[in-house]
């Protein structure tokens, strides 16, 4: 039943800020990158035929007994040593009851009040550098739903939709839910604070290569609280003012989008609560298009969800000695490890933040270990591949190049062989599958025109052709040889130096 949506009046944002003082909680969904499903051996390819990864356990038929994925339980007890989380010694699962229509079994195996991993924390920088420590309030085990398909309609929702279909393919996927503390104190820089949060906590994610951590396919997905209390009159006493009534903006899948979502609940809110009304406590469902939220369906506490202990399962009960043995693998820090590589690379902030917003760190370190130089592999994998990337709608991983090949396309420019203009055709070749960038300019034949006799014969019918700018560079306006010099490497499709064919067009006319 969903609520009705009294208004959808929004308040300037600053005078939300002037009457009111936000609280958030996050709640991270992240599907593990195993191989089986929680409690079965389900394959867990994403973008399979729907319902082909299917069980009796997964689908709940009746006599049909889970086991949990001892991988998927490795992956939540890293996630929680590397979040700083004490990790429960003696846990169960339960079952969570309420209607899923695309959960067979009309439950969801989770965790409730003996989750794997709490109390931890994770530090976030925001843009300007500063730095805001998140409490984690705990991390738990639990199990995908399935997805539904809504045919018809405008907008892809049950409303308006002339029938649904389910694909059970996801139902039973290992799922950790992160759960943070309330998040007070941020103010204006709560929906940053958000935004922060969630990209550290990917980058987290990905170092411990427990997930792929793909948003927009929904393997890292956040839920976003938000609520708001007046703004008490001594900033000091504001920590005992009541929280507020919370909304939970579900299943939001960008960071973008999450700042986004955030701000907008802020306003959204604060219109209500000065013209009197009161805070519906309600998931509401985040639009893309138009930044809005809507009421989805009257929230529902703890105690409505009838939890009970899992009879079908036992206990979790993580060993000492192995829970240290885990912590042992854990990857060095992602902020630690971005701030050796900027100082190794030489990179500005503005630089270092680019390339982490382009989610290519990785890519340059391992250009850099193919003996690129810094510089140029920053350029290529944040400039035109991730122009592409963007382009195509695909993850810069995705490109069909490798570091290997961006080194040698570096090299080729450093040598001389091409430039920068040529390399871009290079780049057109190698990811049309047509080699390495050594095999396309071979084929092509794109390598710079370096014999001084072409270039000079080029050059000469440059001159021949504009007898008036010529005339200019020899009384002394060398800036007019820039129309010289583009004549010339026209001609010469690009294949040429320019700073050669300055070199030599000056050369005959001064």
């Amino acid at each position: 039943m969903s609520a009705t949506r009294v208004s959808d009046e929004v308040l300037d944002y600053d005078e939300v800020l002037a009457r009111f003082d936000p609280v958030l909680g996050l709640e991270v969904h992240v599907e593990l990158s195993t191989r089986t499903k929680m409690f079965c051996g389900c394959g867990t390819e994403f973008g399979a035929e729907p319902n082909t990864q299917v069980c009796p356990v997964c689908l709940g038929l009746p006599g049909a007994l889970p086991v949990v994925n001892a991988a998927a339980v490795e992956s939540a007890v890293r996630i929680g040593l590397a979040l700083h989380c004490d990790i429960t010694p003696w846990g169960r699962f339960a079952r969570k009851n309420y209607f899923y229509p695309d959960m067979p079994k009309n439950f969801q195996t989770s965790q409730y009040d003996e989750p794997i991993a709490t109390n931890g924390y994770l530090d976030v920088q925001l843009d300007d550098g500063t730095t805001y420590r998140v409490a984690i309030e705990r991390a738990h085990m639990e199990e995908d739903t399935g997805k539904s398909l809504h045919v018809g309609g405008a907008t892809g929702r049950i409303h308006g939709a002339d029938y649904s279909l389910v694909d059970y393919n996801r139902a039973g996927i290992p799922l950790i839910e992160i759960v943070t503390k309330p998040l007070a104190g941020t103010g204006e820089r709560a929906p940053e604070v958000a935004r922060a949060y969630v990209s550290a906590l990917r980058d987290l994610l990905r170092a411990l290569e427990v997930s792929d951590v793909r948003m927009e396919q929904g393997s890292l997905r956040c839920d976003a609280n938000v609520s708001l209390r007046p703004k008490a009159s001594d900033p000091l006493a504001q920590e005992s003012v009541p929280l507020g009534t919370r909304t939970e903006t579900k299943n939001v899948n960008s960071l973008r989008s999450v700042e986004r979502a955030v701000r907008y609940e802020m306003t959204r809110q604060g219109a209500r609560l000065t013209a009197g009304e009161k805070v519906v406590q309600e998931t509401r469902h985040w639009h893309e298009d138009s930044g809005l939220t809507t009421s989805g369906r009257i929230k529902s506490d703890a105690e409505d969800y009838r939890y009970f202990p899992e009879p079908d399962l036992v206990p979790v009960a993580p060993d000492a000695a192995w829970v240290e043995q885990l912590r042992g693998t854990l990857p060095e820090p992602p902020d630690q490890r971005r701030r050796r590589l900027q100082q190794d690379w030489g990179f500005t902030d503005l630089e270092m933040r680019d390339l982490v917003n382009a989610s290519a760190t990785e890519l340059v370190e391992a250009t850099v270990a193919e003996g690129a130089a810094p510089s140029a592999a920053r350029k290529w994998w944040t400039g035109e591949l991730a122009r592409r990337a963007n382009s195509d709608g695909v993850e810069l991983t995705e490109l069909a190049i490798t570091p290997r090949q961006i080194a040698e396309l570096a090299a080729l420019v450093d040598a001389g062989r091409i430039n920068d203009t040529i390399a871009r055709q290079v780049l057109d070749g190698v990811l049309a599958g047509e080699g390495s960038p050594e095999d396309v300019v071979t084929v092509r034949g794109l390598e710079v025109v370096s014999d001084d006799s072409a270039l000079g014969a080029a050059i000469d019918r440059a001159i021949e052709a504009n007898p008036d700018v010529a005339q200019k560079v020899r009384d002394g306006k060398v800036a007019a040889a820039g129309a010289l010099i583009g004549a010339v490497m026209k001609e010469m499709r690009g294949q040429a130096d320019a700073g050669r064919v300055r070199e030599l067009v000056l050369e005959r006319l001064t």
